[in-house]
């Protein structure tokens, strides 16, 4: 008999407790919620945030140039020509100006001028515009 009461109250006290009980783990779930959310670029929420440091545009020539192509063709390492030194550009420059964009966004004598000048992000209009500013120094 004892068996049966206890049972009796123990079903008594899960059927009171059944909506009771939904209403606890509806708080406790709300109490675990994070804190904030996360935006990611590409999301609705992340429509006009804008990246702090992040280029607004292309980079100018002279920038790539100073940032990247200096140690080499400030220096004359690999055989690089210097910029300005109009005798160590003409035989590229005689090739036309398509073969120097090659040569910039592709590299030139099998990694010795690496591709891009090691710019990895920079795209092939401004390395095109890097090489006619380097090009352009000896044609003064």
């Amino acid at each position: 008999m004892l068996k049966s009461l206890l049972a009796l109250l123990s079903l008594s006290a899960a059927l009171l407790a059944g909506p009771a009980g939904a209403a606890v783990e509806d708080q406790i779930a709300a109490r675990l919620q994070p804190a904030g959310t996360v935006c990611v670029f590409g999301q609705a929420c992340a429509q006009g945030l804008k990246v702090p440091g992040a280029p607004t545009g292309p980079k100018a020539p002279e920038d790539v140039y100073n940032t990247y192509c200096q140690a080499c063709h400030a220096t004359g390492v690999n055989n690089s020509p210097i910029l300005g030194n109009a005798e160590a550009w003409a035989p590229r420059i005689a090739k036309g100006i398509d073969a120097l964009y090659e040569s910039g966004i592709n590299g030139y004598n099998n990694g010795a001028m690496p591709p891009r000048g090691t710019c990895v992000d920079c795209t092939d209009d401004e390395i095109k515009a890097t090489v006619d500013y380097m090009a352009a120094a000896v044609a003064q």
